[in-house]
């Protein structure tokens, strides 16, 4: 069967920015579907419509700006959001065209075209080739694929669930070894920093580049840890900017500007490859190691219980709630003689390396599934399923 390129079938309408939104729905308003609505089904906001692209249930749309971009999606009833587009193509079903661009996302993510924000070039999109069998043969396929993802999303939602359950149990280590210290030994925080605690940088947009200073952002650590091979965006400073906020081995970082559920997350700087500021919603921690050990205290402030207690006096606003370094300094936690301190840690870490080697198989595993969904659709539109 003949190969035909998907531009001389596709059909694509762009979305556009409402003049009237609102965030409660409202009568004559539709749900202004962006990429939360079809990948997470959250309605942010709705409107009336006026110059709006609308869509219908199941309609398929894709990512044209940002980092998604050339992901696709499924449609609510509404109307198109101004970073993504409606895509139809006569002659496919839509499943067909849907599992099809699906495909393509790794080609289409990582072949952006601008410099600064990333959009979808539309054109490798339509220089996609594809078999157009007829209805009933696509049907049969798109039934197959379909089955196929079943199974796999089976073994990944079993993969979720343990890592879901690994998370109880470091938290249940945690708490164990903390529930062990006398009361005696709880202090506030103040006691074992160096100086004062600093918030970290601000800089616009425009003064980063490829070339400049790497930046800690906060995405770039949970649970205590940076994340292992974060890549780190690069910032343009002067030379008494990165004197004041270059980060040192042994400092502790603590998030001080979020939505509630990562509000306090912290880490330790364990490692640094080069020079590295932190950015402004994060305040920076020198410690007393006389007095506290880093490891141990970020192991206690990334549990439950440390969290609650950094987060306490959290003071609430619209979609994002704070602490400031008055309320970090005032958080009560353990510090016992050192040598006790060690002595806990060795026992935690112990106990977490299992989980960890765990962790990574699952992580490994949930990648490979990943994989093996790209290759399912490989594989269905070389008609080989």
């Amino acid at each position: 069967m003949e190969l035909v390129e998907l531009g001389t079938l596709l059909e694509m309408e762009k979305g556009k920015k409402p003049a009237i939104v609102s965030v409660e729905p409202k009568e004559g308003f539709l749900p202004y579907v962006d990429i939360d609505v079809f990948e997470k089904g959250i309605i942010k906001q709705y409107t009336e419509g006026s110059k709006c692209t609308p869509c219908e249930d199941g309609d398929i749309l894709i990512v044209c700006d940002g980092s998604r971009s050339g992901l696709v999606g499924k449609a609510v009833k509404g109307y198109v959001g101004s970073t993504l587009a409606r895509i139809s193509a006569p002659g496919l079903i839509r499943d067909y065209l849907y599992h099809f661009v699906q495909g393509k996302y790794a080609l289409l993510n990582t072949r952006k075209k601008g410099t600064g924000t990333p959009h979808l070039n539309p054109e490798l999109l339509k220089k996609q080739k594809l078999v157009v069998p007829d209805v009933a043969e696509q049907e049969r396929i798109v039934a197959r694929i379909e089955e196929l993802f079943s199974q796999l999303d089976a073994g990944v939602e079993t993969l979720k669930k343990t890592k879901a359950q690994l998370a109880v149990y470091r938290q249940a280590v945690l708490k164990e070894a903390f529930d062990s210290i006398e009361d005696q030994y709880y202090q506030t925080l103040n006691t074992a920093i160096l100086g004062s605690p600093q918030n970290g940088l601000y800089k616009p947009k425009s003064d980063y580049s490829d070339n400049g200073t790497p930046i800690l952002r906060i995405d770039g650590f949970y649970d205590g840890f940076i994340v292992k091979d974060y890549y780190y965006k690069r910032v343009n400073l002067t030379v008494d900017e990165i004197t004041r906020y270059s980060l040192e081995i042994g400092d502790l970082i603590v998030n001080r500007v979020n939505s509630m559920p990562y509000l306090g997350k912290c880490a330790l700087v364990r490692f640094l490859g080069e020079t590295t500021v932190f950015e402004s919603n994060m305040m920076r921690i020198k410690l007393d190691n006389e007095k506290v050990n880093g490891d141990f205290l970020t192991y206690y402030l990334s549990s439950s219980t440390g969290r609650k207690e950094l987060t306490k006096s959290a003071k609430q606003a619209v979609n994002q709630a704070s602490i400031n370094q008055t309320d970090v300094g005032n958080a009560i936690v353990p510090m016992p003689p050192v040598e006790i301190q060690k002595r806990l840690l060795t026992y935690i870490e112990s106990r977490l390396s299992v989980c960890d080697s765990i962790e990574h198989t699952v992580d490994t595993a949930l990648q490979q599934a990943e994989a093996m969904r790209q290759s399912i659709l490989k594989d269905a539109f070389e008609g080989k399923l």
